[in-house]
Order: C-alpha cells, then structure tokens, then sequence
C-alpha cells in the first residue's frame, strides 16, 4: 500500500521500508535511511494524487529501472501533480507547468544515464539524536501511519547541493546565537527527540528542554532582540523590530546619574499608570508604603485609579508618611479612569480637571501648585478600540490641556506627569511598522503630541536624558511582552523649557510590577 501524508510531509513507502520528510516552518527534522524503490516503474512517477492509494504488486527486491516510456507520462501530469511529485524528490516545484515538466523529465534524464540515485543508503540507529534547527517552533509534530510504525528505517531524498545550502544557514544562525550569547549571556540549549524505535500507536515527538535565556537568544537572532545579562531583568533585553545603529536599550542600574548631596535643594517625583489601584493594593509584596519606603519620593501620581468617589477616604487612612493627598473619580462612568496626586509637602493650591465640563467627568486631571512650579498628574483618553475617541482626543483634549498648560506657565514653569497615551517617535515602540493603526501610535496622535506640548515649548525629559535609548513604560497583558520587552513608551515628564536644565534624573523603575504599566520618576533640582 502506498499512502502519502499531505501538509508538508511527503514520503515513498514499500512494505519494508518508509521515506519521511518532514517540512515546516522554522523546525526542520530532516532524516536519511535505508530507501527501496517501489516494484512498479510507473508507480514511482504516478501520476495519482497526493492521497491515493495503489493495489500494484509489491516490489520483487531489484532496484527500480526508469524507461523511456515514463517520459511520455509527465507531458500528462497535472501541476499539482508534478508539483508533489517534484518535492518528493527533493527538487524545487515553482514555477509553469513548462519549467516543472522540464525539471522533472532533466531528473529522468539524469537517472537514463546513471549520473544520479534514486536511493540513497544512510543508516541511523533507532535511539541517534536528532538536530532541530530551530527550537523556538510550537507547533506539534505529524502524525506517522500507525500501518508503518514497526519500522525503524526512515528515508528522505534531498539533493547535496539543498542539504548543503541549509547547513550552512544552520551554521550561520548557530553563530549568530553563539556570538550574541558569548557577548551578553552564558547559555544552554539542550534539544533531545525521542527515540525513533517507533513503536505501537506512538506519536514521533520532538522534546525541547530550553533554557529561557536560550529561547531569548533565537528571538534575538529572527527579530532583532538581544539578550539580557540576567534574565531576571526582561528590561535589560534590546527589543525593537526596526533598530537603528546607536540605539542602546535603557538599564536604570547603569544609566542613573549619582544621587543629589544632601545639601542640594531637590524634588523627588514619581508617577505611575497602576491600572486598579484596589487590585494593586492586595498585592502583599507592593503598596503605596513599600513603594514609598524603597524610592522616598517627595510626590506620587496616579493614573487610572480606577476609584469611585466612596473609596477614596479607606485609601487616604494607608498613607502614613503623604498626608497631602487629592484625588479625582470618574462620574460619567464608575470604576473608570482617575487620577490622584499624593504628597508629603502641602501644596499652595489644587484643581481638579480642566475648566471644561466636557472635558472634567472622567476624572483625567489633578493639579497642585508649589513654590517653584505647576505640577499636573493626566491620563490622556486612549482613542479606543477602531480609533473610536482619536478625533475626540486630538480635536479637543489635546489643545485644551496645551493651552491649559500653556496658561498656568505664565505665571511658573509646568510639569506635566502621568500616562499621555502616545508613543511619540519610533523608538518609543517595539514594533512600529505594526501599529501604525493602533490607538497610541497614530500619525494623528504622534502629531498632536508634538503640536500641543513639544512644540509649544514643553521638554520629553526622558528622551533629553537619552536621545538614543530604548526604554519602555508599557507592555501589554495579552502577549506577555514584559517577559521579551516588547513594549511602548507611554508615560512622561514634560517641563516647561525654562526649568529643563534643572532635571537631574528622568528614569523609569521597570523592576516594580503589578501593573501593565512601570512607574516613572524625576529628580528636579530647585532654585
């Protein structure tokens, strides 16, 4: 019986012995054994589907002989036909039915004349190792006939020329990983396939123990993400799908200046997107306290609280050391956004929203006003799923906060904090050329980021600090991308022009969890 598996897995088989190879995407298994041809000369090249099945006599033992006569059934073949016929043998099926035809009648030729072979002799023992060229596939691998499974001879055909050419890919993508590896990361990779020795009704599995680092390594090499020193550290990973020469991916343990002497008259500023602040609070290894005692920051902002107006004063009672605390809540729609500002030095004055009653239901806007400076805590709306809100976010919130800003500045200079929802240049994204529909990095939105606060005089702190840096604040939920670093730059300081040289520090603390969002700080020195 002949049978042919489709998908990918093309093979010959006899009652003594079977031929497999199996193709797919990134996960090549690519084995050679004992091979013997088929007893019947027309069967080798039928031109049956890929699926059917023959009741021709088994073969007699000799080796198959190719006669002319064959040649006159390949003009007949359909493409498909040839196409199937042509991959089984190893040979490239692309092309017009003239090119395939004229592929398949040169191999003919060549078998005329003795200067190839059908078969090809390679034994293996049952329980050899095989190498996997890429172990990042997750996909399962076919199902085998169990009619075939007491055989442990397994057969491919595939050119000299092919297997060298993949070789030396494979080399190359082992170098590449090597080298990346020896640079930032000591590695194991450790691949282990089941025996063959197939048996019973099993399935032929290929088993992957791979260390996470290693797993990083071949990301590295396909999408342009280097590995981390420590992959306790997902934020020490360079991941940019369009990385230009220079960019560095951002470590605050290397690229923090020195602390401020004691004597230097300073702010400390942290503010955080905590996506549910009652979900972040029954985190027993964080809350507003612990957070406080590792940073000791003089100011905290939050955004998307997520508070209703009931809940407020229960938080207010947690925050020994911050007895200054205001905090603004959704109306049009509980347990919606919301923004607080938190503080251990009492500020001369606070507003809640903008001014605007369009604009001041969702609870998106608290300011306070210091000595020295304005200090604004904002969650800009997200445009939203189909870019619903985008023209309702660039046409009137954004100009109404810049002009609001814009107000407040003429009598100090302004700091701007919290979640702006907008990923303002390419290096701010992981993945730019993907998203360039996606709420958050739109050409609308990228250009209202710069015609309302950048041009109008206001400082991206962060990206002052590191022109060239890679540093995300963002990642999502859904395809775990803090693990890789695939993620966005959402969360800002901006600060009026005039006090810009007085930042000291404009860093972001990826190590505290517990949010999709990592809090961002600044260090102002004051006059």
């Amino acid at each position: 019986m002949i049978q042919s598996l489709k998908l990918g897995l093309y093979n010959f088989i006899t009652p003594n012995s079977v031929g497999v190879i199996l193709r797919k995407p990134k996960f090549q298994v690519l084995v050679s054994v004992n091979l013997r041809i088929m007893g019947s000369r027309k069967r080798l090249f039928s031109t049956s589907s890929a699926t059917a099945q023959s009741n021709e006599p088994e073969n007699d033992g000799t080796r198959g002989e190719i006669l002319v006569e064959d040649m006159e059934t390949v003009e007949k073949m359909t493409v498909p036909q040839l196409r199937v016929k042509l991959r089984s043998l190893g040979i490239p099926s692309r092309g017009k039915k003239q090119e395939l035809v004229a592929s398949l009648k040169s191999f003919l030729d060549d078998k005329l004349n003795g200067n190839g072979s059908v078969a090809q002799e390679v034994q293996i023992s049952s329980d050899e190792s095989l190498e996997v060229a890429d172990n990042t596939s997750k996909k399962k691998s076919r199902k085998v006939s169990s009619k075939h499974h007491d055989q442990t001879d397994v057969a491919s055909e595939v050119p000299s020329t092919r297997q060298t050419k993949k070789r030396v890919k494979k080399d190359h993508i082992k170098d590449t990983s090597a080298e990346i590896v020896a640079k930032q990361a000591e590695v194991t990779q450790e691949l282990s396939i089941e025996s063959n020795d197939i048996k019973g009704k099993k399935k032929v599995r290929a088993k992957k123990k791979v260390s996470s680092a290693t797993a990083s390594a071949h990301i590295g090499v396909s999408e342009g993400i280097d590995l981390s020193v420590n992959q306790d550290e997902p934020w020490t990973i360079f991941a940019h799908k369009k990385p230009k020469d220079g960019w560095i991916v951002y470590n605050p343990k290397t690229m923090r200046p020195a602390p401020l002497l004691k004597d230097t008259k300073h702010v400390k500023l942290l503010s955080w997107n905590v996506n549910g602040l009652r979900a972040l609070l029954k985190l027993k290894k964080l809350c507003i306290q612990q957070l406080a005692d590792k940073e000791d920051f003089d100011v905290l902002c939050l955004q998307e609280t997520k508070l209703q107006e009931k809940d407020v004063e229960a938080i207010k009672e947690t925050l020994h050391n911050y007895k200054n605390s205001f905090w603004t809540c959704s109306v049009a729609k509980l347990g919606y956004s919301g923004t607080a500002i938190i503080s251990r030095i009492k500020p001369l004055s606070i507003k809640y929203g903008l001014g605007i009653p369009d604009h001041d239901t969702e609870g998106r806007l608290v300011t306070v006003e210091f000595d020295d400076f304005y200090l604004l805590c904002g969650y800009v709306p997200n445009s939203g799923d189909g870019l619903r809100r985008l023209t309702y976010r660039i046409t009137e919130w954004d100009p109404s906060l810049g002009n609001y800003m814009k107000e407040l500045e003429k009598s100090k200079p302004v700091v701007l904090t919290g979640d702006l929802n907008c990923a303002h240049e390419e290096i701010d994204i992981y993945n730019p050329a993907g998203n360039k529909r996606s709420a958050g990095f739109t050409e609308e939105e990228r250009q209202s980021f710069e015609t309302n606060f950048l041009n109008k005089g206001f400082v991206d702190t962060f990206r002052k600090q590191h022109p060239g840096v890679v540093g995300y604040t963002y990642w999502g939920y859904r395809h775990g991308g803090r693990k890789t670093n695939k993620g966005w730059r959402l969360d800002y300081f901006l600060v009026s022009e005039c006090i810009a040289d007085k930042v000291h520090d404009s860093y972001i603390l990826p190590d505290v969890d517990g949010s999709d969002h990592s809090p961002i700080g600044l260090v102002l020195k004051l006059s």
